[in-house]
């Protein structure tokens, strides 16, 4: 894969119920960083999808009296509703129950089987439904008399079965030795160490096939067997570009995923068994998994039994899809557990987008239109000042895209933030609307200076708040090639007979009543 190009995915969602500021959030994140490798001229992949097979899917289907691919299709469909609702730039969005992924499926076990990693055997162990996974003694407790997962919290109950089983036992060392020369692998380090601790504490085969159901994949000649939910759904970040056709283009120029973006429920899925099944059928392994947090309703893990889950389609249709975009971007520091209340969210929006952001774009634009006929005026020579403000800018640019790269987004978005605020004191200080009878030329320069770094700013933004900004840089009339990282601080770019185009309202102020 060319360093030009970039493949980034979500996780594969598990529509076994409507989504949630959980895969809301993910998603977000995941989006973000494939709008900034847009910015940066890269070639981007990003893919998200729906996890659909498994005993928890088919117990749903049951309960709704209704067949398993059919009650698939209607709730694959909401977290589809989602993607578009979030505004989000996925060129794919796979489903574990389409052919094209069936075929990967079953070309990456054969694969498997033919290495001599897969064998048949019984297993009897602690089961969850609802993770998929079996545990160990030592990682249930009791808890009011039933037995839990330690991980998960989920409920688990005794299983036996006939199984195929994968050979992870086998792969211990080189898991090891892979994480040790790829230190970033495993982000962030707290989830790196959290991984390390465990495969270093020994590890067991792995039950990749069931019998107690038959919704899932069959088992290449074997079809007593489904196959292990979480084979069948790690297989979608290749099966979506092609795989087992290697020559294909997708498969050629994206594979290795530069980044999955993932919760940290799901880590060890990931970074364990995902990258040992590559290794046993030979396949490069992603370049890195980012396992970030939970997201916190008022300090409190989300649940219906508590009565605090927030809906984020019912946020957006309230107070905003950018607006969301942007709290969660901020709120969170991303790999730590987020805490989100909707008294914080009404300040964020209000103080950052509404107050400052918005108020910057709308007085600047409403003055050049009232005042310069709409156009942007052709300044006369920069002050330090005007400079300094461009320059303190233009100069933490290297730093923004280390941030970005590391996944720092909390950082990124408050040292733009900071921009903003410092262009709105600049224009408060200068008072260009005073000097428009006194200093015309000098009220250009504050003007023409001002809008650049709007343009810097939103520029920065974009890939958080993708609406709201398109509708800023589209005032400015600004082309695409002008969008981009390398856009920034450029001062040529205007074309001073061109009208600006009226600006409406960007972010309204929400009332402590809304």
């Amino acid at each position: 894969m060319s360093e030009e190009n970039f493949y980034i995915t979500t996780p594969i969602y598990y529509p076994s119920g409507k989504p949630h500021m959980g895969h809301a959030y993910s998603s977000i994140v995941a989006d973000i960083f494939a709008r900034f490798k847009r910015l940066e001229g890269k070639n981007v992949y990003f893919l998200t999808g729906t996890d659909e097979h498994g005993l928890k899917i088919q117990r749903e289907a049951e309960k709704h009296n209704k067949n398993e691919k059919i009650f698939c299709d209607e709730i694959s469909k909401k977290f589809k509703d989602l993607a578009k609702t979030l505004n989000l730039s996925n060129d794919d969005f796979i489903r574990t129950t389409e052919d094209r992924h069936h075929q990967s499926v079953k070309a990456i076990w054969n694969r498997l089987l033919d290495s001599g990693d897969i064998y048949l055997s019984k297993y009897a162990g602690w089961y969850s439904v609802s993770d998929e996974a079996y545990y160990t003694e030592d990682e249930i407790i009791n808890e009011n008399g039933k037995k839990i997962s330690k991980l998960s919290g989920s409920s688990v109950d005794w299983f036996e079965e006939e199984s195929y089983f994968f050979k992870l036992s086998a792969w211990q060392n080189q898991l090891l030795e892979h994480y040790k020369k790829n230190p970033n692998f495993i982000s962030p380090k707290s989830r790196n160490n959290e991984i390390v601790q465990f495969v270093k504490s020994g590890l067991n085969d792995l039950s990749v096939s069931r019998t107690s159901f038959k919704w899932g994949i069959k088992v290449p000649n074997n079809d007593k067997h489904i196959v292990y939910v979480w084979l069948d759904a790690l297989t979608n970040y290749i099966s979506a570009l092609g795989f087992p056709k290697i020559k294909n283009s997708l498969y050629k120029k994206f594979w290795p995923a530069n980044i999955h973006i993932i919760g940290k429920d799901i880590l060890r899925f990931h970074a364990v068994y995902w990258p040992a099944f590559l290794l046993a059928a030979k396949i490069q392994l992603p370049k890195k998994i980012f396992g970030h947090g939970w997201i916190l309703s008022d300090d409190k893990k989300m649940s219906k039994s508590i009565g605090n889950i927030l809906d984020p389609l019912e946020i957006i249709d309230k107070y905003g899809v950018d607006q969301l975009r942007y709290y969660l971007t901020k709120e969170v520091s991303l790999g730590n557990d987020g805490n989100v209340s909707m008294v914080n969210l009404k300040n964020c929006i209000n103080n950052d987008l509404a107050n400052n952001f918005g108020n910057l774009c709308q007085r600047v634009f409403s003055f050049i239109e009232k005042n310069c006929g709409g156009k942007l005026p052709k300044p006369g020579k920069l002050d330090q000042i005007d400079a300094k403000l461009l320059e303190n800018l233009t100069k933490k640019v290297p730093e923004l895209i280390l941030d970005m790269n590391n996944q720092n987004l909390n950082e990124y978005i408050k040292k733009v933030v900071e921009f903003s605020f410092n262009a709105n004191k600049y224009v408060n200080d200068l008072q260009p609307w005073a000097l428009k009878k006194t200093n015309i030329e000098r009220m250009n320069t504050i003007l023409f200076t001002v809008v650049t770094q709007i343009k810097n700013i939103t520029i920065l933004l974009s890939p958080i708040i993708p609406i709201s900004s398109e509708k800023i840089l589209d005032v400015m009339n600004l082309k695409e090639e002008e969008k981009k990282i390398k856009a920034i601080n450029t001062m040529d770019v205007f074309n001073h007979n061109i009208e600006f185009k009226k600006i409406s309202i960007l972010f309204k102020k929400i009332d402590n009543d809304n």
